[in-house]
Protein backbone atom coordinates (compact mmCIF):
# COMPACT_ATOMS: atom_id res chain seq x y z
CA UNK A 1 0.00 0.00 0.00
CA UNK A 2 1.42 3.53 -1.15
CA UNK A 3 1.96 6.40 1.04
CA UNK A 4 -0.83 8.04 -0.67
CA UNK A 5 -3.25 5.24 -0.14
CA UNK A 6 -2.52 5.21 3.48
CA UNK A 7 -2.80 9.38 3.87
CA UNK A 8 -6.59 9.12 2.38
CA UNK A 9 -7.64 5.94 4.64
CA UNK A 10 -6.36 7.68 7.50
CA UNK A 11 -7.71 11.10 6.77
CA UNK A 12 -11.46 9.15 5.92
CA UNK A 13 -11.17 7.43 9.13
CA UNK A 14 -10.23 10.71 10.99
CA UNK A 15 -13.47 12.69 9.48
CA UNK A 16 -15.76 9.67 9.03
CA UNK A 17 -14.95 7.32 12.27
CA UNK A 18 -18.96 5.60 11.07
CA UNK A 19 -18.50 5.28 7.47
CA UNK A 20 -17.59 1.92 7.60
CA UNK A 21 -18.05 -0.81 4.88
CA UNK A 22 -21.07 -2.41 5.70
CA UNK A 23 -22.20 0.88 6.43
CA UNK A 24 -21.41 2.32 2.73
CA UNK A 25 -22.84 -0.96 0.92
CA UNK A 26 -26.10 -0.56 3.23
CA UNK A 27 -26.68 3.18 2.54
CA UNK A 28 -25.77 2.32 -1.09
CA UNK A 29 -28.37 -0.30 -1.03
CA UNK A 30 -31.00 1.55 0.40
CA UNK A 31 -30.04 4.34 -2.16
CA UNK A 32 -30.79 1.71 -5.23
CA UNK A 33 -34.39 0.97 -3.51
CA UNK A 34 -35.78 4.17 -2.57
CA UNK A 35 -37.11 4.99 -6.51
CA UNK A 36 -39.43 1.31 -5.29
CA UNK A 37 -40.16 2.21 -1.97
CA UNK A 38 -41.20 5.67 -2.37
CA UNK A 39 -42.95 4.11 -5.22
CA UNK A 40 -44.48 1.87 -2.61
CA UNK A 41 -45.30 4.30 0.06
CA UNK A 42 -47.11 6.64 -2.24
CA UNK A 43 -48.84 4.90 -4.74
CA UNK A 44 -49.90 1.48 -2.25
CA UNK A 45 -49.33 1.84 1.08
CA UNK A 46 -50.58 5.41 1.16
CA UNK A 47 -53.99 5.44 -0.61
CA UNK A 48 -54.82 1.55 1.47
CA UNK A 49 -54.24 3.78 4.43
CA UNK A 50 -56.39 6.24 2.83
CA UNK A 51 -59.08 3.61 2.14
CA UNK A 52 -58.58 2.29 5.73
CA UNK A 53 -60.05 5.33 7.23
CA UNK A 54 -62.54 6.38 4.73
CA UNK A 55 -64.22 2.98 5.26
CA UNK A 56 -64.98 4.06 8.74
CA UNK A 57 -66.91 7.21 7.59
CA UNK A 58 -69.69 8.48 5.74
CA UNK A 59 -68.23 10.81 3.69
CA UNK A 60 -70.35 12.52 0.79
CA UNK A 61 -68.65 13.94 -2.21
CA UNK A 62 -71.13 16.36 -3.12
CA UNK A 63 -71.50 17.96 -0.20
CA UNK A 64 -67.71 17.39 1.58
CA UNK A 65 -69.11 16.12 4.31
CA UNK A 66 -67.84 13.44 6.15
CA UNK A 67 -68.51 11.78 9.40
CA UNK A 68 -67.04 8.71 11.53
CA UNK A 69 -69.45 5.79 11.70
CA UNK A 70 -66.50 2.76 12.98
CA UNK A 71 -67.84 -0.05 11.31
CA UNK A 72 -71.41 1.06 10.07
CA UNK A 73 -70.66 0.63 6.73
CA UNK A 74 -69.39 -3.15 7.12
CA UNK A 75 -72.37 -3.88 8.90
CA UNK A 76 -74.89 -2.36 6.21
CA UNK A 77 -73.25 -4.60 3.50
CA UNK A 78 -72.75 -7.61 5.01
CA UNK A 79 -76.05 -7.82 6.69
CA UNK A 80 -78.61 -5.48 5.51
CA UNK A 81 -77.83 -4.78 1.79
CA UNK A 82 -79.32 -7.22 -0.38
CA UNK A 83 -77.68 -6.05 -3.43
CA UNK A 84 -74.04 -6.54 -1.74
CA UNK A 85 -74.63 -10.30 -1.63
CA UNK A 86 -76.08 -10.39 -5.36
CA UNK A 87 -73.24 -8.30 -6.41
CA UNK A 88 -70.80 -10.93 -4.56
CA UNK A 89 -72.66 -13.98 -6.31
CA UNK A 90 -72.18 -12.28 -9.91
CA UNK A 91 -68.27 -11.58 -9.17
CA UNK A 92 -67.86 -15.14 -8.28
CA UNK A 93 -69.67 -16.81 -11.52
CA UNK A 94 -67.93 -14.09 -13.32
CA UNK A 95 -64.58 -15.45 -11.99
CA UNK A 96 -65.90 -19.40 -12.20
CA UNK A 97 -66.36 -18.90 -15.67
CA UNK A 98 -63.52 -16.66 -16.46
CA UNK A 99 -60.79 -18.31 -14.49
CA UNK A 100 -60.84 -21.99 -16.39
CA UNK A 101 -61.60 -20.85 -19.05
CA UNK A 102 -59.17 -18.64 -19.42
CA UNK A 103 -56.24 -20.97 -18.37
CA UNK A 104 -57.40 -24.16 -20.38
CA UNK A 105 -57.71 -21.89 -23.40
CA UNK A 106 -53.82 -20.39 -22.68
CA UNK A 107 -52.65 -24.00 -22.14
CA UNK A 108 -53.89 -25.70 -25.23
CA UNK A 109 -52.86 -22.35 -27.12
CA UNK A 110 -49.23 -22.74 -25.35
CA UNK A 111 -49.07 -26.37 -26.45
CA UNK A 112 -49.83 -26.21 -30.07
CA UNK A 113 -47.25 -22.86 -30.08
CA UNK A 114 -44.28 -24.07 -28.17
CA UNK A 115 -42.42 -26.43 -30.52
CA UNK A 116 -40.84 -23.86 -33.27
CA UNK A 117 -42.91 -24.08 -37.28
CA UNK A 118 -43.17 -22.05 -39.99
CA UNK A 119 -45.54 -19.21 -39.20
CA UNK A 120 -45.46 -19.84 -35.02
CA UNK A 121 -44.41 -16.37 -34.56
CA UNK A 122 -47.05 -15.16 -36.67
CA UNK A 123 -49.91 -16.86 -34.74
CA UNK A 124 -48.35 -15.74 -31.37
CA UNK A 125 -48.58 -12.20 -32.53
CA UNK A 126 -51.84 -12.95 -33.31
CA UNK A 127 -53.01 -14.29 -29.56
CA UNK A 128 -51.12 -12.02 -27.99
CA UNK A 129 -52.36 -8.75 -29.69
CA UNK A 130 -55.60 -8.48 -27.86
CA UNK A 131 -53.61 -8.53 -24.27
CA UNK A 132 -52.00 -4.94 -25.82
CA UNK A 133 -55.10 -3.42 -27.19
CA UNK A 134 -56.96 -0.89 -25.57
CA UNK A 135 -59.52 -2.29 -23.22
CA UNK A 136 -62.42 0.17 -23.89
CA UNK A 137 -61.88 0.17 -27.72
CA UNK A 138 -62.05 -3.83 -27.45
CA UNK A 139 -65.59 -3.39 -25.73
CA UNK A 140 -67.14 -0.96 -28.21
CA UNK A 141 -66.12 -3.59 -31.07
CA UNK A 142 -67.56 -6.83 -29.08
CA UNK A 143 -70.47 -4.32 -28.42
CA UNK A 144 -71.42 -4.12 -31.91
CA UNK A 145 -70.70 -7.57 -33.08
CA UNK A 146 -72.83 -9.12 -29.96
CA UNK A 147 -75.85 -6.71 -31.14
CA UNK A 148 -79.06 -8.58 -31.89
CA UNK A 149 -80.08 -9.16 -35.58
CA UNK A 150 -78.09 -6.13 -36.71
CA UNK A 151 -74.96 -7.73 -35.16
CA UNK A 152 -71.82 -9.65 -37.22
CA UNK A 153 -72.38 -12.61 -34.72
CA UNK A 154 -76.41 -13.46 -35.15
CA UNK A 155 -75.77 -12.24 -38.85
CA UNK A 156 -73.04 -15.03 -39.41
CA UNK A 157 -75.79 -17.53 -37.25
CA UNK A 158 -78.53 -16.84 -39.48
CA UNK A 159 -76.68 -17.88 -42.87
CA UNK A 160 -76.43 -21.51 -40.83
CA UNK A 161 -80.36 -21.13 -40.03
CA UNK A 162 -79.80 -20.22 -35.98
CA UNK A 163 -81.28 -17.37 -34.56
CA UNK A 164 -79.26 -15.71 -32.14
CA UNK A 165 -80.39 -13.84 -29.05
CA UNK A 166 -79.45 -10.25 -28.47
CA UNK A 167 -76.14 -11.33 -26.46
CA UNK A 168 -75.90 -8.68 -24.34
CA UNK A 169 -79.35 -7.32 -23.52
CA UNK A 170 -81.15 -11.05 -21.77
CA UNK A 171 -80.02 -11.95 -18.60
CA UNK A 172 -79.01 -15.42 -19.60
CA UNK A 173 -76.48 -14.45 -22.19
CA UNK A 174 -75.06 -11.17 -21.23
CA UNK A 175 -72.48 -12.50 -18.12
CA UNK A 176 -71.21 -15.53 -20.63
CA UNK A 177 -71.15 -13.08 -23.47
CA UNK A 178 -68.89 -10.88 -21.31
CA UNK A 179 -66.72 -13.69 -20.03
CA UNK A 180 -65.52 -15.01 -23.55
CA UNK A 181 -65.19 -11.25 -25.23
CA UNK A 182 -62.48 -10.88 -21.89
CA UNK A 183 -60.86 -14.67 -22.06
CA UNK A 184 -60.42 -13.93 -25.74
CA UNK A 185 -58.91 -10.55 -24.64
CA UNK A 186 -56.35 -11.77 -22.02
CA UNK A 187 -55.69 -15.23 -22.86
CA UNK A 188 -52.39 -14.37 -24.53
CA UNK A 189 -50.84 -13.09 -21.62
CA UNK A 190 -51.40 -16.45 -19.80
CA UNK A 191 -50.57 -18.08 -23.11
CA UNK A 192 -47.11 -16.54 -23.12
CA UNK A 193 -46.04 -17.38 -19.77
CA UNK A 194 -47.10 -20.91 -20.00
CA UNK A 195 -45.08 -21.00 -23.48
CA UNK A 196 -42.50 -19.99 -21.43
CA UNK A 197 -43.02 -22.58 -19.09
CA UNK A 198 -43.16 -25.19 -21.33
CA UNK A 199 -39.83 -24.04 -23.23
CA UNK A 200 -37.52 -24.58 -20.00
CA UNK A 201 -39.00 -28.07 -19.23
CA UNK A 202 -35.76 -30.33 -20.35
CA UNK A 203 -36.46 -32.56 -23.68
CA UNK A 204 -34.92 -35.77 -21.63
CA UNK A 205 -37.55 -36.03 -20.08
CA UNK A 206 -39.86 -36.16 -22.81
CA UNK A 207 -37.46 -38.53 -25.22
CA UNK A 208 -36.84 -40.97 -21.95
CA UNK A 209 -40.53 -41.35 -21.61
CA UNK A 210 -41.29 -42.12 -24.93
CA UNK A 211 -38.41 -44.82 -24.94
CA UNK A 212 -40.25 -46.32 -22.46
CA UNK A 213 -43.49 -46.62 -24.20
CA UNK A 214 -45.49 -43.36 -22.96
CA UNK A 215 -48.18 -42.12 -24.73
CA UNK A 216 -48.72 -38.18 -25.30
CA UNK A 217 -51.60 -38.06 -22.82
CA UNK A 218 -48.86 -39.70 -20.07
CA UNK A 219 -46.25 -37.70 -21.01
CA UNK A 220 -48.41 -34.86 -20.54
CA UNK A 221 -50.13 -35.74 -17.25
CA UNK A 222 -47.23 -37.24 -15.60
CA UNK A 223 -44.23 -34.66 -16.60
CA UNK A 224 -45.34 -31.70 -18.52
CA UNK A 225 -48.26 -30.90 -16.17
CA UNK A 226 -46.77 -31.61 -12.70
CA UNK A 227 -43.71 -29.65 -13.88
CA UNK A 228 -45.78 -26.52 -14.91
CA UNK A 229 -47.69 -26.68 -11.44
CA UNK A 230 -45.60 -23.31 -10.33
CA UNK A 231 -46.46 -21.80 -13.78
CA UNK A 232 -50.05 -22.74 -13.28
CA UNK A 233 -50.56 -21.35 -10.09
CA UNK A 234 -48.76 -17.84 -10.77
CA UNK A 235 -51.16 -18.27 -13.71
CA UNK A 236 -54.65 -18.60 -11.31
CA UNK A 237 -53.42 -16.11 -9.05
CA UNK A 238 -53.36 -13.53 -11.26
CA UNK A 239 -56.10 -14.47 -13.62
CA UNK A 240 -58.19 -14.72 -10.18
CA UNK A 241 -57.08 -11.04 -9.03
CA UNK A 242 -58.08 -9.65 -12.35
CA UNK A 243 -61.49 -11.11 -12.65
CA UNK A 244 -62.64 -9.37 -9.18
CA UNK A 245 -61.23 -6.21 -10.42
CA UNK A 246 -62.82 -6.22 -13.95
CA UNK A 247 -64.26 -3.02 -15.00
CA UNK A 248 -64.19 -1.95 -18.17
CA UNK A 249 -66.03 -4.58 -19.77
CA UNK A 250 -68.96 -4.72 -17.85
CA UNK A 251 -69.03 -0.54 -18.15
CA UNK A 252 -69.24 -0.37 -21.56
CA UNK A 253 -70.66 -3.89 -22.58
CA UNK A 254 -73.57 -4.05 -20.29
CA UNK A 255 -73.28 -1.15 -18.01
CA UNK A 256 -74.16 -3.75 -14.81
CA UNK A 257 -77.30 -4.86 -16.58
CA UNK A 258 -79.40 -6.11 -17.98
CA UNK A 259 -80.97 -6.23 -14.63
CA UNK A 260 -78.52 -6.62 -12.64
CA UNK A 261 -77.04 -9.57 -14.22
CA UNK A 262 -73.31 -8.78 -14.37
CA UNK A 263 -72.99 -5.97 -12.01
CA UNK A 264 -69.69 -7.39 -10.32
CA UNK A 265 -68.45 -6.32 -7.03
CA UNK A 266 -66.03 -3.43 -8.78
CA UNK A 267 -68.46 -2.09 -10.79
CA UNK A 268 -70.54 -1.91 -7.51
CA UNK A 269 -67.78 0.27 -6.02
CA UNK A 270 -67.65 2.24 -8.35
CA UNK A 271 -71.37 3.32 -8.61
CA UNK A 272 -71.56 3.38 -4.75
CA UNK A 273 -68.08 6.00 -5.03
CA UNK A 274 -68.89 7.92 -8.55
CA UNK A 275 -72.08 7.88 -9.25
CA UNK A 276 -74.03 7.89 -5.59
CA UNK A 277 -71.34 9.79 -4.62
CA UNK A 278 -70.75 7.80 -1.34
CA UNK A 279 -67.06 7.40 -1.12
CA UNK A 280 -67.13 5.84 2.83
CA UNK A 281 -69.74 3.33 1.30
CA UNK A 282 -67.30 2.25 -1.58
CA UNK A 283 -64.12 2.66 0.43
CA UNK A 284 -65.95 -0.39 2.68
CA UNK A 285 -66.78 -2.48 -0.71
CA UNK A 286 -63.36 -1.97 -1.98
CA UNK A 287 -61.87 -3.39 1.53
CA UNK A 288 -64.33 -6.23 1.83
CA UNK A 289 -63.03 -7.01 -2.13
CA UNK A 290 -59.59 -6.77 -0.95
CA UNK A 291 -59.88 -9.55 2.00
CA UNK A 292 -62.35 -11.54 -0.29
CA UNK A 293 -59.49 -12.01 -2.91
CA UNK A 294 -56.81 -12.37 -0.32
CA UNK A 295 -58.14 -15.42 1.04
CA UNK A 296 -59.27 -16.97 -2.18
CA UNK A 297 -55.08 -16.16 -3.05
CA UNK A 298 -54.10 -18.04 0.39
CA UNK A 299 -56.33 -20.71 -0.62
CA UNK A 300 -55.20 -21.19 -3.56
CA UNK A 301 -51.55 -20.95 -2.19
CA UNK A 302 -52.58 -23.77 0.46
CA UNK A 303 -54.08 -26.07 -1.80
CA UNK A 304 -51.31 -25.94 -4.52
CA UNK A 305 -48.78 -26.90 -1.89
CA UNK A 306 -51.12 -29.30 -0.42
CA UNK A 307 -51.25 -31.34 -4.09
CA UNK A 308 -47.14 -30.90 -4.33
CA UNK A 309 -46.86 -32.45 -1.32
Amino acid sequence: MTDAVRHTNTAREKTAPWLTLKTREMMEAWLFVSPSAVGFLIFFLGPLCAVVYFSMTEWNLLTQQAAFVGLANFEDALLENPDFWHVVRNSVIFALGLVPLNMALALTLALALSRPFFGVVFFRTVFFAPVVTSAIAWAIVWKFLLQGEGGFINQMLAIVGISGPNWLREPNWAMAAVIVTRVIKMVGLNMILYIAALQAIPRDYEAAARLEGASRWQIFRMIIWPLLAPTTLIIMVITTIGSFKVFDHIYQMTGGGPENGTLVLAFYIYQQGFKFFNIGYASALAMIMFVIVMMLTIVQVMLRRKGAE
